[in-house]
């Protein structure tokens, strides 16, 4: 009997301390636990406020940027009242952003600061001001190069963005390259568009670049005309040989066969009508001139007709298709040296001319074997008659 005694008592001596150790390795299990989970929760509050700082200091720089824009298109464009705010509110979180817009030689800058609880993130960006000449071809509609067309460019710099051909449709076939045609670039389709299905390539017909499409379409406004020329009675229509030195504006140009207009100067021309080249007619915009054409009416160039820009820069040649413009048809024997904005125009070119410039029209046609070079240095160039507005260039996060 006292054997049995001692070794419950053996037992129970064992068994105190094995429970000590299971309560201390528990608790320190428990200790662990809590410690990851309260670790996890501050790191997941840590980085909620991080990513809400960081989504208020982008919500401020959009906000700026719409400012800016608002501005440009307002005309209230005064370098000394620049947009900033503080202490703003984002909405539906407790995260607030800051930002200034400051003007230096490189351009306009944005700083936006987002805060979130101890969390602070800063976004900075550079503003550039587009260019409404920014692709080679722009079309509302579709866009269409017959038997060995092409589209190539000049004036680049090595590091530039490709080259591209842009249209705001997602219709199948929107873009048709032709038999052998080529572009020498990115083609870009409208939001949602599939680019193999918007885009026909027929035998032999390529795409250099890469094909994507727009992440919202882009709008295309008319252009606007001077205000003065408003206030100007229209001249009569143009049918003879004229020189022009002075701007004006005309209810029409109807120039008759083997007809020549010189511009000779800096002109400005209002036409509220058509505009007529009759066969082997000649529009010339000498050395040292340039003009700048709104036009009310149609464009039509016949047969073996010029329009001739003598100092070969696409920008010393502007035209800006008005709302009543719906069709321009080209049927030059030379070369075409300018740039084209026509919202509501459908272009279509005829034989075998090489296009130098950049166009922005509703569609183009571009038959036979004909070339478009687009300019790039009109990347960089502003037009005061066509709607544009602020990008964000050089962005980054401080």
């Amino acid at each position: 009997m006292k054997t049995n005694k001692t070794v419950k008592l053996k037992n129970r001596g064992v068994a105190l301390p094995l429970a000590l150790i299971a309560i201390v390795l528990l608790l320190t299990v428990g200790t662990s636990i809590l410690s990851m989970g309260l670790n996890a929760r501050v790191y997941s509050i840590r980085d909620a406020s991080d990513i809400s700082a960081r989504c208020a200091a982008d919500a401020g720089l959009t906000k700026a940027l719409y400012e800016m824009n608002q501005k440009l298109q307002s005309k209230s464009w005064f370098g000394y009242e620049l947009p900033c705010e503080t202490n703003t509110c984002l909405s539906n979180c407790d995260a607030t952003f800051d930002y200034t817009v400051t003007w230096s030689p490189s351009g306009y800058t944005i700083q936006s600061t987002g805060n979130s609880g101890q969390a602070q993130r800063t976004v900075s960006c550079i503003l550039k001001q587009q260019s409404p000449f920014d692709a080679a071809i722009f079309s509302e509609g579709s866009i269409i190069l017959h038997n060995s067309g092409i589209v190539d460019w000049y004036n680049y710099d090595s590091g530039d963005a490709n080259l591209k051909v842009a249209t705001n449709s997602t219709k199948n076939g929107s873009v048709s390259l032709k038999s052998s045609s080529i572009i020498n670039g990115d083609v870009t389709v409208g939001p949602g568009g599939e680019p193999d299905d918007v885009i026909e390539l027929k035998s032999g017909a390529k795409i250099e670049g890469e094909t994507s499409s727009l992440t919202q379409e882009h709008e295309l406004e008319l252009p606007t005309v001077p205000n003065w020329f408003e206030l100007l009675p229209a001249g009569d229509t143009i049918k003879n040989n004229t020189t022009i030195y002075h701007s004006g504006k005309y209810s029409g140009i109807d120039l008759k066969s083997g007809k020549k207009i010189t511009v000779i100067g800096n002109v400005k021309l209002y036409i509220t009508g058509d505009l007529t080249l009759g066969n082997s007619a000649e529009l010339v915009i000498e050395e040292d001139s340039s003009l700048a054409l709104f036009l009310g009416g149609d464009l039509e160039s016949k047969n073996s007709s010029k329009i001739n820009n003598e100092t070969k820069i696409p920008k010393n040649l502007q035209i800006y298709g008005l709302e009543g413009c719906e069709d321009m048809d080209f049927k030059n024997s030379s070369d075409f040296y300018g740039i084209i904005y026509a919202p509501n125009a459908d272009i279509v070119i005829h034989n075998s001319v090489d296009i130098y410039g950049s166009t922005v029209c509703n569609s183009f046609d571009m038959r036979s074997s004909g070339k478009f070079m687009y300019d790039a240095s009109l990347r960089d160039e502003t037009f005061s008659s066509v709607p544009t507005s602020l990008v964000v260039t050089n962005w980054r996060e401080n």
